[in-house]
Formats: structure tokens, C-alpha cells, sequence
């Protein structure tokens, strides 16, 4: 039962297990976290997405030993719960263009893993799964902040 659990959570519900783009239908479950944790202080956004990503570790690294695969496409936790990091203390990110813009880098910068963010598979186990995924998310948040700060400014300048 536990083993199911375990299975049921890393694949993201099933959705990991889609036959196309299991990682980003699976990352979907990650929008509604973040804007929940949006409505949050700094401070606790930063704790639970903390404590999402520790309790990420052992259950990729579960997951993984079921699929005899380190980062097996089906496993999809590593996803949803890195994304909110992406846009952690955003509160423009709550509206909706902005959530998908981050969600949109989120997928690319973790699809196509540009260095560093690759060098974190070479990492064993569950937290190597876990890692790549917080390395994207990180960059994300660098990209969507900045381009929040360029934007903001230019309106404020526009005025």
C-alpha cells in the first residue's frame, strides 16, 4: 500500500504516466501550489516549497528503484514541487499571464537543461532527480524576476 502511495504521488496522480509530455502535464500540479503559496508570507512560501523538496528526495528515490530508472519519465513529483520555486515571492506571478510565462521557462529551462542545470543528473538518486529540477526552477525565478524588474520599470518611466 505504501509502495502505491509512494507511485501514486511521484507520478504526479497518473499524469506522469501520459503517453506525451509526462513531465510538463505532470508540472500543471505545480500552478496550483504556487498560487496557493502566493497568497502566503515570504517566509512560509519558503518553508513549505523547502519541505516539498526534502520529501521529494526519498520518494524519486523510491520511485526510481520501482522503475529500474534513476530519472524515469513517469516521475513527476520532482516537477511540481520545484515549480514554485520558480516564482517564490512573486506576487505578479498570481496573475495568470505571468503564472504561464513562468510555468513556459519553468518547462524550457528544465526540458533542455542548459549548463549548470544538467551537471545536477550526474548527482545519484532521488535528490539527483530532485536537483535538476530546483536548478531550473532557480534559474527560472532569476529569468521572471528580472524581466518583472525590466518591465515595471518601464512603466513607471512610461507614466
Amino acid at each position: 500500500m505504501l509502495e502505491t502511495l509512494n507511485l501514486w504521488i511521484a507520478t504526479g496522480l497518473g499524469l506522469g504516466q501520459a503517453p506525451f509530455a509526462p513531465g510538463t502535464l505532470g508540472s500543471l500540479l505545480g500552478i496550483p501550489i504556487a498560487w496557493w503559496l502566493l497568497t502566503r508570507p515570504l517566509s512560509q512560501q519558503a518553508m513549505v516549497v523547502g519541505v516539498l523538496l526534502v520529501v521529494a528526495v526519498p520518494i524519486c528515490q523510491l520511485a526510481s528503484q520501482h522503475f529500474i530508472d534513476a530519472d524515469h519519465g513517469s516521475i513527476v513529483v520532482d516537477e511540481y514541487v520545484a515549480f514554485p520555486l520558480a516564482v517564490l515571492g512573486l506576487q505578479m506571478a498570481r496573475q495568470p499571464l505571468v503564472m504561464a510565462l513562468a510555468f513556459a521557462v519553468y518547462r524550457f529551462f528544465d526540458s533542455l537543461k542548459p549548463p549548470p542545470i544538467h551537471m545536477a543528473e550526474l548527482v545519484d538518486g532521488g535528490l539527483g532527480v530532485v536537483l535538476d529540477d530546483v536548478l531550473a526552477a532557480a534559474v527560472t525565478w532569476v529569468v521572471v524576476a528580472t524581466g518583472l524588474f525590466i518591465w515595471q520599470r518601464s512603466q513607471r518611466r512610461s507614466v
